[in-house]
């Protein structure tokens, strides 16, 4: 007999997945270019792991899970200073950046969080 809270956690999660994979496609660039800006060389390595985890046939969740909790980690440890710097030198607007990127991370996180 097949457990419904089974079923249910796996397509809570597999949800979950798709929803960081349509946003990846919409957002990835501009994360892209933050992360890589960052003096942090882990943030883009993150990036890079969610991105392969996501185009795999049958993504890990756990994998793409994180990846989430690395690239939330890495845009939260990111002093003021080094996004105002990032600001000046490249032109990019990097502390509105890191806190939208931040707060899209932690709603797809929540997501995987709802599977449990």
């Amino acid at each position: 007999m097949l457990n419904s809270t089974t079923v249910n956690t796996s397509q809570v999660r597999f949800d979950a997945v798709a929803a960081t994979e349509k946003h990846l496609r919409r957002h990835g660039a501009s994360l892209c270019d933050l992360l890589d800006a960052l003096d942090d060389r882990s943030g883009f390595d993150a990036l890079c792991d969610l991105h392969g985890a996501v185009s795999e046939r049958f993504p890990d969740a756990d994998a793409v899970e994180q990846a989430l909790l690395d690239i939330r980690r890495i845009l939260s440890q990111q002093a003021p200073s080094v996004l105002d710097r990032i600001s000046h030198e490249r032109s990019l607007p990097a502390s509105d950046m890191a806190r939208w990127h931040g707060a899209r991370v932690s709603e797809l996180l929540a997501r995987f969080r709802h599977a449990g």
